[in-house]
């Protein structure tokens, strides 16, 4: 790499390192299967790394894609004036990618994306949840329990509870009983997800409406909350399970491809029927700059009721860059292709 050169540097953790680790530690086939396969962005941007190096380097940029068990030496060579760090995957418990962004900053490199400690928030959503309700949003209330005891009792909901793991992923459920009626059957969930993935789970009041993708990426330095994507994602569920997240991502998601079974989820901008709710989601967007200090790129997902009333369910600072929706804000947004919008990007950050 020349060390004069402006250069974008790719960090990403790969499904295989994942799952050879988690086997490693003991967890069987089958379930380091299921949590290796949050990792799928990495797998589905692999292919289009040549697309990202040709072009960066029609912007003037070279391009580097590092696995994360390189990048400690890589990122110790690089040109503090001349490298931008992008963290493709994050994670602070069965992934490691939380940590390339910490590494840029201890080799005084600039970075894409949020502070570093927001990538380890972000993925334990009981400690983010408490954050987001101090700043006042409207994140549901939650209770944590671990292997069938209580540590935090939920909060009474006539309409139900809502039961995640704590730490896994992005995802808003494992299992098709994931929304339950009785208390008890949240225990038998954390039994279960504590057996299968080691982990707590998030007990939170069911809330209702249809679900909420808003995508951002700062193409331009200053790009404000005019450019956030904003829309309902409609599944035809209520909610996604593990078994859905498979079916659209990595090798799972290229298998029902193949098959002629996949099947991505249709985008409709909220503005479209509920403008006000569209409106209220970006002044929320605006706090959680203001207040936790997200920028360049991110995603939040929300529910939304049909009155406009807005539920925040979590923020993402490793938004899923080649998944469908992401793919399709860029070309509604910025009018690129994603390798185009992620030079672009880069190097309007290193002509700053």
């Amino acid at each position: 790499m020349p060390h004069s050169q402006p250069t974008l540097i790719l960090v990403h953790e790969s499904e295989k390192a994942c799952f050879d680790r988690l086997v490693a530690d003991g967890y069987p086939a089958e379930r380091a299967t299921e949590i290796s396969s949050y990792l799928a962005q990495s797998t589905d941007l692999a292919p289009e790394f040549g697309q990202l190096a040709a072009a960066c380097e029609r912007r003037g940029l070279a391009f580097m894609a590092v696995e994360l068990d390189d990048a400690t030496a890589v990122l110790a060579k690089a040109n503090p004036q001349a490298t931008l760090v992008w963290t493709l995957t994050d994670g602070v418990a069965y992934f490691r990618g939380g940590a390339a962004p910490a590494m840029a900053r201890l080799n005084g490199l600039r970075t894409i994306g949020a502070d570093d400690s927001l990538f380890a928030l972000c993925q334990d959503k009981f400690r983010s949840g408490a954050v987001l309700a101090a700043l006042g949003l409207p994140v549901p209330p939650a209770g944590l329990a671990r292997n069938g005891t209580w540590l935090v009792e939920p909060p009474a909901s006539p309409a139900g509870w809502f039961v995640k793991p704590n730490r896994l992923g992005a995802k808003i459920g494992i299992w098709p009983d994931s929304r339950i009626t009785d208390p008890g059957h949240a225990l038998e969930l954390s039994r279960r997800v504590f057996a299968h993935y080691r982990d707590d789970v998030v007990v939170q009041p069911y809330v209702a409406g249809r679900n909420v993708r808003a995508s951002f990426l700062g193409l331009k330095q200053e790009t404000g909350m005019e450019a956030l994507g904003i829309a309902f994602v409609e599944s035809g569920a209520d909610f996604q399970t593990m078994a859905d997240s498979m079916a659209l991502y990595g090798d799972t998601g290229q298998a029902a491809r193949e098959a002629g079974i996949y099947a991505e989820p249709e985008l409709e901008p909220v503005a479209a029927s509920q403008p006000a709710a569209d409106q209220a989601i970006r002044a929320m967007a605006q706090k959680l700059i203001a207040g936790l200090g997200l920028r360049d790129v991110f995603s939040i997902d929300l529910r939304v009721e049909a009155d406009d009333t807005i539920h925040l369910i979590e923020f993402e600072v490793c938004p899923g860059l080649p998944c469908f929706d992401f793919r399709d804000y860029c070309r509604r947004q910025w009018g690129m292709g994603l390798a185009d919008a992620m030079a672009e990007t880069a190097a309007n950050r290193l002509r700053a």
